[in-house]
């Protein structure tokens, strides 16, 4: 069965040159997808041109004479940007011409314009940014990772029963494990939310663990991490910094000298390995969960592996039917009086 995913062409740092390959080779990779591509219509047939791809029937160029900038505030994006790319393809997915949508650009733009369009799903006051993360183990799903800067204990409720769907239907995982991140793991550590949200949670039918510190992030202890937009975000951008610095100094030693450099040459097969499993643009595309359609953000500085794993993500999400599960997840909970 046959995909259709709409994708913002103009967005993020790069636009085009990035998107355009990035799309081809998602198409490459999933035979049975069909991509729509937004935005100036020149710009984009010039960069297939580029590409060396002519009429390709599985890529649709679909017209939008506006953009929205990086800078641009949600209100503007919202309101005076109507037949943006960015508007167009969420409408898309409105619509139902498209399965999902995917945007590199201006994250709170896309976050107002997919609320407003899409709407957010019964029993969900608020949707959330959801990404996995690596772990020791494998992954884990952490939100909120930035919509949301102050959220209540009942939010925090909310993203558990989403991101517990979304573990379910996405990995398959039976009953998954959720914690809440804090400062401590004890019960009278952290906020009154936190602390009320953990009440609420060991009442519910979600596999509640506990609460989890910022060193047990990575060590895969459960498998949703709920915490708000705002300490989700600074853990996120934290945990990249530290990323790109213990690469640097890896590859600072390992050009020392010339006897540095012939171990390294010796050891590439570890290193590379090493490499793939802490790069961040294997991960990238995130899912802001819980609105009634699926939208995944892609960093504004995706390269093209990055971009190309955004529509991934949409593709996997679309075809698990991700919207399904989570409603179902939310009125079992909604049964259960626990939102």
């Amino acid at each position: 069965m046959s995909l259709t995913i709409s994708v913002d062409a103009m967005g993020g740092d790069y636009g085009p040159k990035i998107v355009i390959p990035a799309a081809i080779s998602a198409i490459e990779s999933h035979p049975k997808v069909n991509l729509i591509l937004v935005g100036d219509e020149h710009a984009i047939k010039a960069h297939l041109k580029n590409n060396n791809v002519i009429n390709n029937k599985r890529i649709i160029i679909k017209h939008a004479s506006q953009q929205v900038a990086m800078d641009d505030s949600p209100a503007i994006a919202l309101r005076g940007k109507k037949d943006s790319s960015m508007r167009v393809i969420i409408d898309l997915v409105k619509e139902g011409t498209a399965a999902a949508c995917v945007s590199a650009g201006n994250t709170g733009a896309l976050m107002a314009i997919s609320k407003f369009v899409l709407k957010t799903l019964p029993g969900i006051e608020r949707p959330a940014i959801v990404s996995a993360l690596p772990t020791i183990k494998g992954h884990t799903y952490v939100l909120d990772l930035g919509a949301n800067v102050d959220s209540s204990a009942e939010h925090l409720v909310q993203f558990a029963v989403m991101g517990s769907a979304l573990a379910e239907s996405i990995d398959g995982t039976n009953n998954p494990t959720v914690g809440l991140l804090n400062i401590g793991s004890e019960e009278i550590k952290g906020n009154e939310r936190v602390k009320k949200a953990a009440r609420i949670l060991g009442k519910t039918n979600i596999n509640y663990y506990g609460f989890v510190e910022g060193d047990e992030l990575y060590e895969g202890a459960v498998d949703v991490v709920v915490c708000d937009g705002f300490v989700g975000n600074v853990a996120l951008k934290a945990s990249e910094g530290v990323i790109y610095m213990l690469r640097h100094f890896l590859r600072q030693s390992c050009d020392r000298n010339i006897f540095t450099r012939i171990a390294s040459l010796i050891a590439s097969p570890i290193l590379r390995n090493f490499r793939n499993k802490l790069d961040p643009r294997a991960y990238n595309g995130a899912n802001f969960i819980g609105l009634q359609g699926i939208v995944i953000k892609s960093h504004g500085g995706a390269d093209e592996f990055a971009f190309a794993n955004a529509i991934h993500i949409a593709i996997v999400e679309a075809r698990k039917n991700m919207i399904e599960s989570i409603s179902k997840h939310l009125n079992s909970s909604l049964k259960s009086q626990i939102l």
